[in-house]
């Protein structure tokens, strides 16, 4: 399982043109079953999507297709976690 934390490299005006295509490609990736949640960061400089995969070179080639990322507009930081411990409708994720 992965946490991917992106952090916005331009002002919000050229993130928010590429929004649609963002959207677009998260949809299709959790229709694949390799992201169960995603969403903004507060303040707004970036987003956060955890992944369930477990190979984190699929994952990077996965990212790779981003349109924040083909643009250039984030940057990404991966962390891998192994969950250990849940609350009982997390459960399913240990």
């Amino acid at each position: 399982m992965f946490i991917i934390s992106l952090t916005y490299q331009v002002p919000l005006e050229k993130v928010d043109a590429v929004i649609p295509e963002h959207v677009a490609y998260l949809n299709e990736q959790y229709a694949k079953g390799h992201f169960i949640l995603s969403g903004r960061k507060e303040p707004r400089t970036g987003g956060v999507i955890i992944s369930t995969m477990s190979d984190l070179n699929k994952l990077n080639d996965i990212l790779a297709q981003d349109p924040f990322h083909i643009e250039g507009l984030a940057s990404y930081e991966v962390t891998e976690i192994v969950p250990t411990k849940a609350s009982e409708k997390l459960e399913f994720l240990v």
